[in-house]
């Protein structure tokens, strides 16, 4: 990683550097990238199945999923609220300057990536009450399973099918078990194989972030606003330790350890979807969360879970409505709380989703539609590092709490890693 941010650096002061990442360097990232998504589909379906079949019992599964929904709404409610705390306390809007304001309407205001959030997002808020239910439910399982974004439906579906395993009786699903058994072995041992790659995949993310990042200047200039977003961040994940060594009694240094690859990979990707094979795999092995847990706590943390999110919401609001003079009151405050809410739990695991979820937010707080372009353009600068800082919260969130549900179900055990070779001497 260090390596990457300094390559970049370099390659912006040389003349043709920037082209030279872009077309040598970037592509290595991106494939890395690619290879991850590949697998979290399959990994879900075979995973969530093995998890639900071994259950025995669906009251377990039941308790479960329960378990797993409070504990995601409180952490996030926690999360929104650390963030509204902050930027009232610190105001990094009002430091801004006309000037600086009026330089980021000019750079970014009409950029496509601006343009298409506020689109997108009057495109989700145009849908009716019930319409993510609606859209959990796929009227084609083979195209769902063809579209990584489409993860809630991958996961209804593999939750139905499990539940009907265990109805059918365990002899006649025990041919099918073992099939979806072989296949989690199988999908696990092509993680540890492109996680051998990852050193030098996170190399060129990093790269490419750094050549492809705005003016310094403007950086420089939302450096107060940027750091109360990750002031928060780090708050947020000290909870999760206090969570972990009190209701686990893990050593919350040792958790952190072990987590660091999907931590280190969900900085680099941006993607709580793209890291989440990995975290599956750290998670499992080299935490000792059950299988029985982790299948279905995970997947569903990824889709619907964003605490670093959320909380960047919470704050960005806030800085936008300080920096443009937009009055807040605490019942707009409260409107936060619950739209963020809501809106973490409908957004997509991509990288970039937290700035359409904003402009949900900030609609909700009737702030005026004709200042929503220069509020995103206020941010946008430095959206893509916060982006890759709060995913590392995502997942850090979802890890947590798959800890603390396995705890309250009797199903957090001891670790039992797994190397990629561990059968090579058999075939090499």
């Amino acid at each position: 990683m260090l390596l990457g941010i300094l390559f970049g650096f370099i390659m912006t002061q040389i003349e043709g550097g920037v082209s030279f990442v872009g077309d040598w360097i970037k592509p290595l990232g991106t494939i890395f990238v690619k290879m991850l998504k590949l697998i979290a589909i399959p990994l879900i379906l075979a995973s969530l199945i093995k998890g639900i079949s071994d259950l025995k019992d669906i009251s377990k599964f039941r308790n479960i999923g329960l378990r797993t929904m409070l504990t995601y709404i409180g952490t996030t409610v926690i999360a929104i609220t650390i963030g509204l705390v902050l930027v009232n306390i610190m105001q990094p809007g009002n430091g801004v300057s006309e000037e600086t304001i009026k330089q980021l309407t000019e750079t970014y205001a009409n950029d496509s990536g601006v343009t298409g959030k506020i689109s997108e997002a009057s495109k989700q808020q145009s849908s009716g009450p019930l319409q993510f239910l609606q859209d959990m439910v796929p009227d084609n399982a083979f195209k769902a399973f063809s579209d990584n974004g489409s993860m809630l439906q991958v996961i209804f579906f593999t939750i139905l099918f499990g539940i009907a395993m265990l109805l059918i009786g365990e002899k006649k699903a025990e041919p099918i078990k073992r099939i979806f058994d072989s296949l989690n072995d199988v999908i696990l041992k092509i993680v540890d194989i492109i996680m051998l790659t990852a050193p030098y995949a996170v190399f060129a993310l990093l790269a490419n972030v750094v050549v492809s990042s705005g003016d310094p200047d403007l950086l420089l200039a939302l450096l107060k606003y940027a750091g109360t977003v990750v002031l928060g961040l780090a708050l947020m994940i000290g909870f999760y330790m206090v969570l972990i060594s009190v209701f686990t009694k893990k050593n919350p240094m040792w958790v952190l350890k072990q987590l660091s690859p999907a931590q280190l990979l969900a900085f680099s990707t941006s993607s709580s979807a793209a890291t989440l094979p990995v975290t599956m795999e750290r998670v499992e092995e080299h935490i000792g969360v059950d299988k029985e847990v982790s299948s279905f706590v995970l997947p569903v943390g990824a889709t619907i879970n964003m605490d670093g999110t959320s909380l960047y919401q919470a704050v960005a609001a806030v800085f936008i409505s300080q920096a443009l003079g937009f009055e807040l009151t605490i019942g707009a405050q409260l409107t936060i709380v619950l739209t963020a809410l809501l809106a973490s739990i409908g957004s997509a695991a991509v990288p970039g989703a937290g700035m359409v979820m904003l402009v949900i937010v900030l609609e909700s707080i009737n702030f005026p539609s004709e200042l929503l372009a220069i509020g995103l353009a206020l941010i946008f600068a430095v959206d893509r590092p916060l982006d890759m800082c709060r995913t590392v919260v995502n997942v850090t969130g979802d890890a947590t709490v798959s800890m603390l549900v396995a705890k309250s179900v009797g199903k957090l055990g001891d670790p039992k890693p797994k190397n990629w070779d561990d059968h090579y001497d058999e075939v090499k």
